[in-house]
């Protein structure tokens, strides 16, 4: 089908005369058409002529420019009018198509524009779906990027937190973790020496600047412990 020119792309808007369904039929159908309140009859077409001249619409055959035909009807619900430009007896070109259902006439789109128009469906719904992810994408430093659904906040919100209880030990575990460090105490026995070393010096720096009957009364007290557990642990 042709490109349809600006000025008749009526794709918008439909028209009906309600006193005419009655009578709609395959006959009449062309009269309705051009009734002078329709905008998508063109007045300056050959039907125009023939009606004024008062014949038949066999002659539009003989005729050169811009007519109206009934393509196709299904009585009494469905009549399809075409707009073409006839250059012969033989020779037409379609311009346009019109369908009328239950009385109301509407302009069928040409092949362009059902394209166009579901290729814009299609292109806003993929933006609207990219638009949406990103507004649930999240990025942090740290973190990186994750996604934060509503849903989940809000399922989130609505499920009650359940504490979990801390289960105790068994007494086979007990006994079990009982075994396994005095195992590690036999092959791995501490090295008092060195822990008594660091004590001493410890003590020694702590009272290092302290002097005092006092100080020096604690000094030889811890002196005297030490040396007892020394004893203890070093003499079997």
């Amino acid at each position: 089908m042709a490109a349809v020119d600006i000025r008749d792309n009526l794709l918008g808007i439909s028209w009906v005369d309600s006193s005419w369904i009655p009578i709609l039929n395959s006959g009449s159908v062309l009269d309705y058409f051009s009734e002078r309140s329709n905008p998508f009859y063109d007045r300056t077409c050959n039907n125009e002529v023939v009606k004024m001249q008062r014949l038949t619409l066999e002659h539009l055959n003989q005729m050169v420019g811009v007519e109206y035909i009934l393509l196709h009807a299904q009585e009494p619900i469905l009549f399809i009018i075409r707009k073409q430009q006839r250059q012969s007896p033989t020779q037409v070109i379609p311009l346009a198509d019109y369908y009328i259902i239950a009385g109301v006439i509407y302009q069928a789109p040409d092949l362009g524009s059902v394209i166009n128009s579901r290729v814009l469906t299609a292109v806003h719904g993929i933006q609207s779906a990219f638009d949406e992810a990103m507004s649930y994408c999240r990025y942090h430093p740290s973190k990186g990027y994750w996604w934060h659904f509503k849903d989940h906040e809000e399922q989130d919100k609505v499920k009650p937190k359940v504490k979990r209880k801390e289960e105790p030990s068994s007494i086979f575990q007990r006994q079990r973790v009982d075994a396994l460090l005095l195992d590690l105490r036999q092959k791995f026995p501490p090295k008092f020496v060195q822990v008594l070393e660091i004590l001493v010096f410890c003590i020694l720096l702590y009272f290092h600047k302290r002097k005092g009957m006092r100080h020096t009364v604690i000094l030889l007290t811890l002196a005297a412990l030490l040396g007892e557990v020394m004893f203890c642990f070093l003499i079997p």
